[in-house]
């Protein structure tokens, strides 16, 4: 008698591939697994006894373990190694079986791939994960696009290992094509504001005299009320941890240089490409490139001129003003995210539904927060919204918010302390507000050197108009 064929496979066993595979069957399912180091696979299985796993050490013996539709999961690293998994793929798959991609592909490669294998008869979904390794293993936030047939093979499996928020699994079909791994890379973008605001705060209230303990309290406080995000909860913590070796706060030890995979440069591409503001967003990458520059930034430190970063102001005073202007700059940030996403979602006709997308970030995901159940709610009521900011609860937020959030901003730029992301925030929340800019003599300029024309305030629109300006000599 043959032995039963597995519900699920899953190719590449680093750390986030092994901790799905045990999610995967702590929920009831059987699982294949196959890593191109037999070893590996062999001492993951050999480590679990008594789950239901098959170890494969080989493909040829990997996609026959499988229960049709097939549904195997890569967790390899993006680019080229994904190409070459699905290469060797493809001669032992049949008409129906499901690819899916949960690392972490540009959208423009998983459309590439879903039109490679969609004339051989196969499916491909990319599915954004979020969560980490210990979302992996306990219930991340899921986001698989593809087609949509394949969301009632995928879903039993998806909403089993997802993290659950009130009783609702953290995963929807987002949609057709890339919109999973686009969706997951906004999300990433998010992630990089949503950090680097908190690390403004952070240098903000160490300006003035705060300790990393006295800090660790803060944010703690924060996370009890309406800020409490992950985020916000493991900052918390960081600040608390001491070095073991010399008893001083550790994240006062390690280097001032951050790292990054690619996916916030991949938002910057992508909003330049569709003209939509993400400013706080920008400034969040570019503070991570800048971070990166230390030579030269410790050169610059004894050339260029400014005040000394601290801040001499009552204390309790300056927490709540950098809580409110955390806070509103945090709304912005998610605001030009999901306008990212509305524009691409009408350009693709994804039909992209952007409070299911905030549902779902509730839970599992690193940006997951309680005010994502503000913004849920608001596109429930309004889902053409056109801006996160104008909702109700979200200009309320605002508005009461503004008078901290310029001060902070003042004091940061009047003391030399850098807060790209805050003034990045201010600054397009008061472009948004103001019914008429500049830009009036921009296009005087334009029309000068260029003929460019422009239009009036007081004549119909759509009607162009061209100057003949005097000349310049010089």
């Amino acid at each position: 008698m043959s032995e039963p064929l597995n519900d699920f496979g899953l190719i590449g066993l680093a750390v986030m591939g092994q901790n799905l595979v045990l999610n995967i069957e702590s929920r009831g399912f059987t699982v294949s697994v196959y890593n191109r180091s037999p070893a590996v696979t062999e001492a993951f299985v050999a480590a679990h006894p008594d789950q239901r796993l098959t170890a494969c050490s080989t493909l040829t013996a990997f996609v026959p373990s499988l229960a049709r539709p097939r549904k195997v999961m890569l967790m390899v690293k993006a680019g080229a190694a994904v190409d070459a998994v699905i290469e060797q793929l493809i001669p032992l798959l049949s008409q129906g079986d499901i690819i899916i991609d949960g690392g972490n592909s540009l959208y423009s490669d998983t459309e590439r791939r879903d039109a490679w294998l969609s004339p051989l008869g196969l499916h491909f979904v990319g599915a954004g994960v979020s969560g980490g390794e210990e979302g992996a293993r306990k219930g991340p936030s899921i986001m698989p696009g593809g087609p949509a047939s394949t969301w009632t093979a995928l879903q039993p499996i998806f909403e089993a290992i997802a993290a659950k928020v009130d009783g609702v699994p953290c995963v929807v079909h987002i949609g057709p094509g890339g919109a999973g791994h686009y969706v997951k890379m906004i999300h990433n973008g998010i992630e990089y504001g949503d950090m680097q605001l908190i690390c403004e705060a952070y240098s903000l209230l160490k300006a003035a005299g705060l300790s990393s303990l006295e800090q660790a309290a803060v944010f703690a406080d924060w996370n009890d009320g309406d800020l409490q995000s992950y985020l916000i909860q493991i900052t918390a913590v960081a600040l608390a941890q001491r070095d073991p070796d010399t008893g001083a706060p550790l994240v006062e030890l390690i280097l001032d240089k951050a790292g990054q995979k690619g996916t916030g440069q991949w938002t910057q591409l992508n909003a330049a490409e569709n003209a939509v503001v993400i400013s706080t967003i920008n400034a969040a990458v570019e503070a991570r490139v800048l971070s990166s520059q230390k030579a030269q930034r410790v050169t610059a430190s004894t050339l260029l001129h400014g005040p000394e970063p601290v801040l001499s102001i009552d204390r309790a005073t300056l927490v709540a003003q950098v809580h409110d202007a955390l806070y509103a700059s945090k709304i912005v940030s998610y605001a030009q995210g999901l306008d990212l996403m509305r524009t691409m979602s009408d350009k693709k006709q994804w039909s992209l539904d952007l409070g299911a997308i905030a549902s779902i970030w509730r839970g599992g995901c690193i940006i997951r927060a309680r005010f994502l159940n503000y913004i849920t709610e608001a596109y429930r009521v309004d889902p053409g919204l056109s801006n996160l900011m104008l909702a109700p609860f979200f200009q309320q937020v605002l508005n009461r918010s503004q008078t901290a959030w310029r001060a902070v901003v003042a004091q940061a730029v009047l003391h030399g302390i850098p807060v790209p992301a805050f003034s990045a925030s201010l600054a397009y929340y008061d472009s948004l507000r103001s019914a008429r800019l500049s830009a009036n003599l921009l296009q005087a300029q334009r029309d000068f050197f260029g003929a460019h024309t422009y239009e009036r305030i007081d004549r119909p629109a759509g009607q162009w108009f061209h100057t003949d300006w005097p000349e310049v000599i010089g």
